[in-house]
């Protein structure tokens, strides 16, 4: 009986760690997406997949971004959960928006 009793809280200890183990792995820090977004937008312009305008436009709202980042770590000195997830949300935004941009085939026809 011990046996059984001692199998399933193993089991369910197990069961609580996996999807922390699982949800941990794929997240980025703030600053590796930052990075990441701004080589994205760098490519973009290399290739003539986007204009200046458009650059110029995610450039400004990367920046406003990483003052927020500031200002929560400033408040706090680390981030919380929810600040955490507010920045990766807006981050995700930011990289759609730039797939989008980079996709449009607008070819810097506005000047």
């Amino acid at each position: 009986m011990k046996k059984i009793a001692l199998m399933i809280a193993s089991l369910g200890i197990a069961a609580t760690a996996l999807p922390t183990a699982a949800s941990a792995a794929p997240w980025q820090n703030v600053n590796q997406r930052q990075t990441s977004i701004e080589r994205r937008i760098d490519q973009g312009i290399r290739t003539g997949q986007l204009d200046r305008r458009e650059a110029v436009r995610l450039r400004t709202e990367l920046r406003q971004i990483s003052q927020l980042e500031n200002r929560y770590r400033r408040s706090g000195g680390g981030l919380s959960v929810s600040e955490r997830r507010d920045l990766d949300q807006r981050l995700d935004r930011l990289a759609a928006r730039t797939q989008v941009q980079k996709h449009d085939r607008n070819r810097g026809h506005r000047r």
